[in-house]
């Protein structure tokens, strides 16, 4: 039985982060789950949105992060960001597209998303800015 549509495409935020998402190369959207996705061509899935996901309250989205990322983030700001149900434990972190929006911010985030599911042609799987910051701050070594 497929996933109703959980979305709605003419929602300013839901469109904002469709031209950031699909700004970087090769990537394409699919629904998945009556949500947004955003995957990267020979490579995988680095976003997808959630609008009231399982009741959640709030629309957001959850977006593959670096080491230490997710922690980082959360711990800054626990209404901006969470750790999202399902893809948390794997290091994904949730983005409130509904409160505060820095869009400058999130295209950062998404961004290293998209580097961790890009092939190598496409420049993928290179460490970014928030690796190098999460290796250099006392969180990450208290990890080690």
């Amino acid at each position: 039985m497929a996933h109703p549509r959980m979305y709605n495409d003419s929602n300013p935020a839901i469109k904002r982060l469709r031209e950031v998402c699909l700004a970087l190369p090769e990537t394409f959207e699919k629904e998945a789950w009556g949500e947004c996705t955003f995957r990267v061509t020979g490579g995988g899935m680095f976003a997808m949105t959630d609008n009231n996901h399982h009741g959640s309250g709030h629309l957001a989205v959850w977006v593959k992060a670096p080491p230490m990322v997710q922690e980082i983030l959360v711990n800054s700001d626990a209404k901006r960001f969470f750790v999202p149900p399902y893809m948390g434990p794997k290091g994904w972190v949730g983005v409130r597209l509904d409160y505060k929006v820095a869009w400058d911010e999130v295209a950062g985030i998404l961004k290293d998303g998209y580097l961790m599911s890009a092939p190598k042609r496409l420049g993928g799987r290179i460490p970014s800015a928030m690796d190098r910051a999460a290796a250099t701050t006392g969180v990450a070594k208290k990890r080690r």
